[in-house]
């Protein structure tokens, strides 16, 4: 068995990235945070943008939701990240128009390199289209695209593609059935 030491991992991010993330975090727990869930939608969105997010005036992020890094973060009309999410965005996580991510789900963009001993990061996108909706509780990895009109069940755990309007669930989250939306 080969002898793994962490001792000499190297955070690519960077000092500058650290500072940055010191004072998003001050800044939002000071004065976003104590809001009552969406209450304050605008003020949210203002400090948000103020740390380089991309998000639309109808977008809501709740008060208790916590954004890694909001420069990586893209969130289209009427798209919502709700209360207790954990968007882990070390890359970017994209929200489309009318996507929601309900309570307590995380989005993981990052992980670590197993093979190698030092265990470098590695990070990919997250994508989540137009119209889908994340499920309270999922965890959706990095690099996965969450199709338009999709829906990820409850406790779910993705690690591949969900193709739009499929329905998925379970861990790993399997095809449930397709979306069919009733007039």
């Amino acid at each position: 068995m080969e002898y793994v030491d962490v001792s000499k991992y190297d955070n690519k991010l960077g000092r500058k990235h650290q500072v940055v993330r010191l004072l998003w975090t001050i800044v939002w727990g000071v004065f976003a945070r104590p809001l009552p869930r969406s209450v304050g939608s605008g003020w949210k969105r203002f400090l948000l943008r103020a740390f380089g997010a991309k998000i639309d005036k109808t977008a809501v992020v709740y008060s208790s939701a916590i954004i890694y890094y909001p420069a990586n973060l893209i969130m289209e009309e009427y798209s919502c990240i709700s209360a207790k999410v954990y968007c882990y965005n070390v890359d970017l996580v994209r929200l489309g128009a009318n996507s929601t991510v309900s309570q307590g789900a995380y989005l993981c963009t990052a992980s670590h390199d197993i093979t190698n001993p030092l265990h470098p990061l590695k990070t990919a996108p997250i994508i989540i289209q137009d119209q889908a909706w994340v499920a309270t509780d999922a965890f959706i990895g990095m690099n996965v695209t969450i199709g338009q009109g999709a829906v990820v069940g409850a406790r779910s755990a993705v690690f591949k593609d969900v193709d739009s309007w499929d329905v998925v669930g379970g861990n790993p989250a399997k095809f449930l059935k397709k979306r069919i939306i009733k007039e």
